[in-house]
């Protein structure tokens, strides 16, 4: 109590407040698997922004956009899905990212095949409406050197998948404001760079649904799924031995 009458508040400073595991405000975005509720929720998001890249690819390359157009679009969409649903499900939209997540050892075994069956039916849905939307199928690519293919897709994979474990999991970028923006250049990149030589799908959910469309042959998606999975994995290996210390 003061002079004047006044009461003090007490404060106990003897024990300082205890304070709230970081984890659960600090939570890697690629790392949403602490909360068991969320499960469903995470899955309905990577089927959203599944479905969107592929739906976008769908109506930009179907038509055959002029120029640019596709790359961008398709960037530029998987960008803003990142941005909105990485906070859900940490924004995969691609089985080879979610190998390279699991890989690297932000993703539990048990969330990986629901991940991939979320992905893979958002990629048929969206060629389904896109076919829809456009009134129908594209043309296939004749893939005409498949070791060129495969390269350009394992290559790129590896690319995007490294970005992601790199600005969206690691310690060292934790809470960084230009994850999607990373992710999304560097599939606008790739697409540049090699889509006239394998496509440009670096995503088995994307392949898939450009064989439904009819954008690719349903016999050549072999080479981009393998090619992908092989770059995610390799991805995920090199981020550990990069990052020993980054658990």
């Amino acid at each position: 109590m003061s002079n004047d009458g006044q009461i003090f508040p007490i404060v106990n400073i003897a024990s300082p407040p205890q304070s709230i595991p970081i984890q659960e405000f600090s939570t890697h975005r690629l790392n949403a698997s602490f909360n068991p509720k969320t499960k469903m929720r995470k899955y309905i998001a990577e089927f959203i922004g599944t479905f969107f890249l592929v739906l976008t690819v769908g109506c930009t390359v179907i038509p055959a956009a002029a120029g640019v157009i596709p790359a961008l679009a398709i960037g530029a969409i998987l960008m803003v899905m990142i941005f909105a649903g990485g906070h859900i499900s940490g924004g995969h939209f691609n089985p080879a990212v979610t190998f390279a997540v699991f890989i690297r050892g932000k993703l539990e075994l048990k969330d990986v095949v629901p991940y991939w069956l979320a992905q893979i039916a958002a990629g048929i849905v969206a060629a389904l409406v896109a076919m829809f939307l456009v009134g129908k199928s594209g043309t296939p690519m004749e893939i005409t050197n498949v070791p060129a293919a495969f390269v350009a897709e394992f290559l790129f994979t590896f690319a995007l998948a490294y970005v992601v474990v790199n600005c969206a999991t690691a310690k060292g970028t934790l809470d960084n404001s230009f994850y999607g923006l990373a992710i999304g250049f560097t599939v606008l990149a790739g697409i540049f760079a090699v889509g006239g030589i394998s496509g440009g799908a670096f995503n088995p959910a994307v392949a898939i649904g450009a064989a439904v469309m009819k954008i690719l042959y349903l016999r050549d998606i072999w080479i981009h799924i393998v090619a992908e999975l092989a770059g995610g994995l390799l991805a995920g290996l090199i981020f550990k031995f990069l990052n020993p210390t980054d658990k």
